[in-house]
């Protein structure tokens, strides 16, 4: 079988890491696997793993440059033949629909999230088969757009269980990394995710001067790294913290490779996204290192968290409601490896994955 993979940008992300991980999983079976995207960081990945990357721009909104990259596209298609067109993203997906005209080629899209409702977003319900990361997005697509259950599999984001594994990670990055950022003997509150409005550090920000009035030693770690069109929303929450004082309790560490080590050295970890997630990657991922979570109590994560079992929900912009969970949820103690092991497994995003495919390609 030959996959062809359209994403707009292999940057940092659930989607791109989940593309990442396909690839390599996908080469392992013995699939002949192609991405086409307009690149970034994890090309490396991507070629490492063995896999074949085509560079081309499937990102821009450029109408002027549509025309002109479908038809590179068309002839890119040709020359690859896939058995399979795998699309990501709303660009990527009306260039294929044009682009694969008389090539008879099947096209499976992957709704990643909650888009704008409209004629621009309804391109990935065209595909042959459609797939939704939570039952949130499946019944989000189901509301707005005619199409058939028929037509839609449910698959959430798969967790590697070998990477992220409790007694697997690196115990001197680790160290290293308290040493870095003097976190021993803290209470470590921790949010993975690019530097953005949509994910509210502000209200996690609020919250960590909220404990740090019974708890000192309190510290909010936030993860991830920032645009440059996001330097100024990054500014506005430099100015927050300064103003409640919390210059000392609240660091931002960038990006991070390690993504495991820093989920099992934090107490809890916090998504306080005011958009819902469509899945929730991270706190599958924080869950199966034995961290308890807490999220705003909407999106694919209501399908994640076990309330007052592995972490609890607050209303989005509650900061009081947060800081409370914050101390109960540091409490918990679960086997979490167990339970995403079971339910969100990487090896079960693959083989359902194929089953698409192939229910495709008959």
């Amino acid at each position: 079988m030959r996959v062809v993979q359209l994403i707009p940008e292999l940057n940092e992300g659930g989607v791109e890491r989940g593309v990442v991980e396909l690839n390599r999983e996908f080469i392992k079976l013995g699939i002949d696997n192609i991405i086409i995207s307009k690149g970034g960081r994890l090309v490396a990945d991507i070629l490492q793993d063995k896999g074949t990357f085509i560079p081309f721009d499937v990102c821009s909104k450029n109408i002027i440059t549509f025309i002109p990259r479908v038809l590179r596209l068309r002839k890119i298609l040709k020359e690859l033949k896939p058995d399979i067109v795998h699309v990501r993203s709303r660009v990527p997906a009306w260039l294929i629909y044009w682009a694969k005209k008389d090539l008879n080629i099947k096209v499976v899209s992957t709704v990643h999230g909650f888009n704008s409702v409209g004629f621009y977003s309804s391109i990935m319900t065209k595909a042959n088969a459609v797939i939704c990361v939570s039952n949130s997005i499946k019944e989000y697509i189901q509301k707005h757009y005619n199409i058939s259950s028929n037509k839609i599999t449910v698959i959430p984001r798969g967790i590697d269980i070998e990477l992220f594994n409790p007694n697997n990670i690196d115990i001197n990055f680790t160290e290293k990394f308290r040493d870095t950022f003097a976190l021993k003997d803290k209470l470590i509150v921790s949010s993975v995710g690019r530097i953005t409005q949509l994910k509210d550090y502000e209200t996690l920000i609020k919250a960590i001067a909220i404990i740090k009035k019974d708890i000192e030693n309190v510290v909010g770690l936030i993860v991830g790294g920032v645009r440059s069109d996001k330097e100024n929303y990054l500014n506005s929450l430099k100015n927050l913290i300064k103003e409640l004082n919390l210059e000392e309790n609240i660091i931002f560490v960038g990006s991070q490779t390690k993504i495991a080590e820093i989920y099992k050295l934090s107490d809890v970890v916090v998504s306080s996204s005011k958009k819902p997630e469509s899945f929730g990657r991270a706190v599958a991922e924080a869950i199966v290192m034995n961290t308890p979570v807490i999220a705003t109590n909407h999106g694919g994560v209501k399908d994640i968290i076990l309330e007052n079992e592995n972490g609890f929900f607050f209303e989005v912009g509650n900061e009081y409601e947060l800081a409370n969970n914050i101390l109960k949820a540091k409490k918990l103690s679960f086997d979490g490896y167990n339970y995403i092991s079971h339910n969100f497994y990487l090896g079960n995003m693959v083989n359902k994955t194929l089953e698409v495919y192939k229910n495709v390609e008959l």
